[in-house]
């Protein structure tokens, strides 16, 4: 019988020393990530193979007290309770919370080689509930993001947006999160476990920032460029500035807010074909072909100055390399050379104050020269339905209640994003002038397996919440998907 030997090493644990303030790491569940293969590639004509793995961010973990697994660190019971977590002392939080691993299946993400799944909805055995899964791209080495230098480079991602209807966001972003996930003594768990999350919204309903509670509702701000948000129907890509490199906090209405002074622009200087009046470049059987799988190619072009002066899209479909549509009705871009591209005189004419007040394209290149952090997400909103990406009558053809997610869940539970061949590297080397990705290839990383997943290493102390034997912290840093 295990009881009576189970008592006195319990008791012996406890009178262990036992670091209360530094984060901890629970064992209910292995973190175990996604094997995502992507390749970097360079004007010679070579591609080299990264064993890039994926992770979700820490908001969709299990975080929960030590002594209750049942009872949530990330409540706003929690958080304001002095008991739990003292309001003078946030760090005495530390000393009794722990962040789990998550089994990737159960937020809808799925991975082979170098293609990821992500899924709205998954089946519960009553009912579909919403998942709207997030993930970053992490190194080879599982601890730290990939750093994306993307100034002067060009971007590839093949999609499969078919089976995205009016409402759905498929995303693929990047965002000046702070390459360790800002690891740091009370946030020992890092990237590894998907920490770090900024982006220009600056939202201020996170409820912990860098493993400490936010008490004061501030926001984790940084740069962002938005790749790609689309679905069948419509889609956008959009740069956002920042007032400072970096992650970082914000305070206050007016500094997280949108118009001066707030130090990011949360807006951003979009483009949207459908929005500059060509309805017939993009969708269901249209000059790019929605229901079909294409390539986006993202390019980000300097002056001989090194400053960023474009931001390019192309696609590549059926083995055509398809230039982004430079036609337009918008009289805003009659009097600029409006080439169907993100410059600052597209910017400037279409208003784009906060974008430009913040650094613009030259602020933009400069975050791109520091590493940025790649981001897929799949999400729907309640709030607006995502009008403002597709909706009638400027942003795109659906009406004002097609991307209601409850009309979608009841009518396509199964709504899925696939992403794959992600490549980056010299401007023109992650595909040919005929449509073909670059096929030669060096494969790094050979001690991991193709298609396997990446068990991530201890970071800090782990907590077995079951004996509770160790205390610790769950680090959160953010959740909402920018817009």
């Amino acid at each position: 019988m295990a009881t009576p030997l189970f008592v006195p090493l319990f008791a012996l644990l406890f009178l262990s020393p036992i670091p209360t303030r530094a984060q901890q790491i629970g064992m209910l569940t292995p973190e175990i990530h996604p094997l995502f293969q992507t390749q970097q590639c360079t004007s010679s004509g070579t591609c080299t193979t990264k064993q890039t793995s994926l992770v979700t961010d820490a908001l969709s973990r299990h975080f929960h007290t030590v002594a209750d697994p049942s009872v949530s660190c990330a409540s706003a019971d929690f958080i304001s309770n002095p008991a739990t977590c003292n309001p003078d002392d946030p760090a005495s939080c530390a000393a009794s919370c722990a962040l789990e691993g998550i089994e990737y299946g159960g937020i809808g993400v799925s991975s082979l080689g170098s293609a990821v799944t992500l899924r709205q909805y998954l089946f519960d055995g009553t009912e579909y509930r919403a998942v709207s899964p997030r993930v970053y791209l992490l190194a080879e080495d599982g601890e730290n993001y990939e750093p994306m230098r993307l100034l002067n480079q060009e971007l590839a991602v093949d999609v499969d947006v078919s089976k995205l209807p009016c409402g759905m966001n498929s995303a693929v972003y990047l965002s000046e999160m702070d390459l360790s996930g800002s690891r740091s003594e009370s946030n020992p768990a890092g990237a590894g476990y998907g920490t770090g999350y900024c982006d220009a919204q600056c939202f201020r309903t996170v409820p912990w920032i860098n493993g400490l509670p936010n008490i004061n509702s501030s926001g984790a701000c940084c740069n962002e460029m938005d790749i790609w948000e689309a679905n069948s129907r419509a889609n956008s890509f959009t740069p956002h500035t920042c007032s400072s490199p970096g992650s970082f906090l914000c305070s206050g209405e007016e500094e997280c807010g949108k118009g001066a002074p707030g130090v990011c622009d949360k807006d951003g200087c979009g483009l949207n074909t459908y929005n500059l009046g060509n309805p017939s470049f993009y969708g269901l059987g249209l000059d790019i072909d929605s229901s079909k799988p294409f390539t986006i190619v993202t390019q980000f072009p300097t002056n001989e100055a090194g400053e960023l002066i474009e931001i390019k899209r192309i696609y590549i479909q059926n083995g055509e390399v398809i230039p982004n549509t430079a036609d337009t009705t918008d009289s805003r871009f009659d009097s600029i050379a409006y080439e169907g591209s993100i410059t600052q005189d597209f910017c400037a004419a279409k208003n784009s104050s906060d974008y430009l007040r913040l650094g613009g394209m030259k602020g933009m290149g400069e975050a791109l020269a520091r590493g940025m952090v790649l981001v897929f997400s799949l999400w729907n909103s309640e709030s607006d339905f995502m009008s403002w990406l597709d909706g009638l009558p400027n942003n795109g053809p659906c009406n004002a209640t097609e991307g209601d997610p409850a009309l979608i869940r009841a009518q396509v539970p199964d709504v899925s994003m696939t992403f794959s061949n992600v490549r980056w590297g010299d401007i023109g080397s992650t595909f040919s002038t005929s449509g073909e990705a670059n096929k030669e290839e060096v494969v790094t990383g050979g001690n991991i397996v193709t298609g396997k997943a990446v068990t991530a290493e201890n970071r800090g102390t782990r907590v077995n919440v079951i004996t509770g034997a160790v205390l610790g912290l769950a680090v959160m840093f953010g959740f909402m998907v920018s817009a």
